[in-house]
């Protein structure tokens, strides 16, 4: 198969997009990526754009359309995909097949999201709705908040399985809080919180549903954003002036899915997801050990246990143990969610996979704030997920050579 370079890396700062419409965000996320490396949007011979909400939130459809919008693009074999909340890593899978496929040298991944109104606010019960329609409708009954109640479930079943406590998994936010004070694109870079207050049922912080353990700090955020990627094989590099050595390969990737209803698959050992890891290492010929930087999807911070668990770096139940032992910082044994992860940076859906990817590349590169970069960093792996913990897109990452 064709090597696949990331050429470029462009993303807006998460949070709110205040009065932005679609086609200028869709705009601004295609030469926002081509800007970085000098490139005119005629040099793109691919594209995919990655949206989970816009039918129900932005009343917009046709998204390949919007990317064509821009100068340049028209023309060109572009698309629109949705794996729930793994919506931004399909669009970066969707680009790199094109590219194996023979369809171009050079593609460009676009995700986005749009959960906030003119003024930056968000209807809550509107967004849990949209969102609950990505689960199994006989799941739904009942449920005013539906991935919020599945996984205060599987958080509720994490800590009694593997005796871990609700603590242990707060640390794993206030971890990511302070990662995000020193990340400029993340929504909530001006807080930070304590264990303690982490565990505090005070001010915002309060259980989500009844009974069960999950707290607001626990979640991730409801957010506008969009990322970009700008791909290429070794002949697109060539053609766009990119040198290979500033460049970052994507050495092996995996996507599996598993059925979307939630009661009877073992979600904290997902079959899914894990097989999509193992091939993304095998792909690459790599292996957990090698592993040094990570982005994983902690959509809720009990994701950021799992986490840990499916890209290798902890046994199944330790996932949390690893975050609170230190080893998950930015100077510990593999930097997880240096950027602040999607409970700290931001979840903008359909960007939150291809801002994970663009990250990860940042931080081989040497390229992102100091206080967080990982120091040596050698191969980095990305676990993007869609779902109950349903679809799955994972990566390995290597500096080109």
């Amino acid at each position: 198969m064709k090597k696949i370079y990331i050429a470029a890396f462009h993303q807006s700062k998460f949070g709110k997009l205040m009065d932005r419409t679609v086609p200028g965000i869709i705009e601004a996320a295609v030469e926002g990526a081509l800007a970085e490396i000098g490139a005119p949007a005629s040099a793109m011979d691919v594209a995919t754009i990655g949206a989970a909400c816009n039918f129900a939130l932005n009343e917009q459809g046709l998204l390949a359309g919007l990317v064509a919008m821009v100068p340049g693009m028209e023309g060109k074999p572009i698309e629109a995909v949705e794996n729930a909340c793994a919506t931004g890593g399909q669009a970066v899978l969707a680009v790199m097949q094109k590219l194996q496929l023979g369809l171009g040298e050079t593609g460009i991944a676009v995700g986005y999201e749009k959960m906030r109104d003119a003024e930056g606010k968000m209807d809550g019960k509107l967004v849990g709705k949209v969102l609950g329609y990505f689960s199994h409708p006989e799941e739904r009954a009942g449920r005013a908040y539906v991935f919020p109640h599945h996984f205060a479930e599987i958080m509720q079943s994490y800590m009694a399985e593997h005796g871990v406590a609700e603590r242990d998994l707060a640390a794993i936010a206030v971890q990511e809080y302070a990662n995000a004070k020193f990340n400029p694109w993340a929504q909530m870079s001006k807080v930070q919180i304590t264990v303690d207050q982490a565990m505090a049922i005070e001010g915002i912080n309060r259980y989500v549903i009844d009974g069960l353990p999950l707290k607001t700090y626990d979640c991730s955020q409801i957010s506008d954003g969009y990322a970009a990627l700008i791909l290429a094989t070794e002949e697109g590099l060539k053609r766009l002036g990119v040198a290979k050595q500033d460049c970052v390969e994507i050495a092996g990737y995996g996507q599996a899915t598993d059925p979307i209803r939630k009661d009877g698959r073992d979600v904290l050992h997902p079959a899914g997801a894990l097989k999509a890891m193992g091939n993304a290492y095998a792909m690459a010929g790599a292996s957990p050990v090698d592993v040094n930087v990570a982005e994983v999807h902690d959509c809720f911070s009990v994701m950021g246990a799992i986490g840990a668990e499916v890209i290798g770096k902890a046994p199944a139940g330790k996932g949390a143990r690893y975050w609170v032992e230190g080893k998950a910082a930015a100077d510990g044994e593999c930097g997880i969610n240096t950027s602040g992860g999607l409970i700290a940076k931001g979840h903008p859906i359909g960007a939150t996979g291809i801002a994970m990817i663009g990250w990860s590349a940042l931080q081989l590169l040497g390229r992102v704030p100091k206080e967080l970069q990982v120091a040596n960093p050698k191969l980095a792996a990305t676990f993007n997920i869609g779902g109950p913990v349903c679809a799955s897109v994972c990566t390995v990452l290597k500096r080109a050579g």
